[in-house]
């Protein structure tokens, strides 16, 4: 049965919290009532009111356990924080590749563990912030989604280790979003409030996970269609 949450009660930590989806999530757990702590590497740069700002490196463990010490109580952790090198997975540097790898995935497991203690004590929660881009791969952004799909198959297990000890993990899987991020895509994108809020209600029902547009639902749909569905170009050529 699902665990139903009042997040106006909850401790909050968020990574990435100082732009795009990390700073509408931050706003919006401080809207139903939360306290929010805001990480970034930068804590100078949230400018969020309400909010505890926190220096976080999500690739530096000395930087993760620090944030951790300085949170106490969390039972709630929002792992945002994202890369975009706009590297593929050919020709670019692999140093590229390992920061998409050590932000998305790697970074994500070890802010995860470090606040582990704590959301066990409480019976907390885990949303993590996936992409469509967990399921499909195109060459301009193959490091990015390798990435993403790395902390796929991540949550997937952290969420079955996790069942039993009373937290639940949540992922978050959406196209675009109208952020710095996707600053020169001219696809259509979502708003990062309207995919903040519906990330933090499925939290709240204690779901899964969250397909929050077309472009997920779709590609979901096509990976049983194996690699042809997903990639028709292939058996064109």
């Amino acid at each position: 049965m699902p665990t139903v949450r009042d997040l106006s009660t909850s401790t909050a930590f968020v990574t990435g919290a100082n732009r795009g989806l990390g700073r509408h999530l931050a706003a919006e757990l401080v809207r139903r009532g939360a306290t929010v702590y805001a990480g970034a590497r930068d804590p100078r740069s949230v400018d969020l009111a309400g909010v505890t700002p926190v220096q976080l490196d999500v690739t530096d463990p000395a930087s993760v356990a620090a944030a951790a010490a300085a949170a106490p109580g969390v039972d709630l952790l929002v792992n945002n924080a994202g890369s975009s090198t706009g590297a593929d997975l050919l020709t670019s540097p692999l140093d590229d590749l390992r920061v998409e790898l050590e932000t998305h995935y790697l970074g994500s497991l070890a802010v995860t563990r470090a606040f582990l203690p704590s959301l066990v004590e409480h019976g907390g929660a885990v949303a993590n912030v996936l992409s469509a881009l967990s399921w499909v791969s195109f060459p301009a952004v193959g490091a990015y989604a390798a990435a993403k799909s790395a902390a796929w198959s991540m949550t997937n297990g952290i969420r079955q280790e996790l069942a039993p000890r009373g937290v639940t993990v949540t992922a978050l899987h959406v196209g675009y979003m109208d952020t710095e991020m996707a600053a020169g895509v001219q696809d259509p994108k979502s708003d990062p409030a309207d995919v903040a809020r519906a990330l933090l209600d499925a939290v709240a029902a204690g779901a899964h996970e969250v397909l929050f547009d077309d472009v997920s639902r779709q590609v979901q749909q096509g990976l049983a269609g194996g690699v042809g569905a997903l990639y028709p170009q292939l058996d064109a050529a």
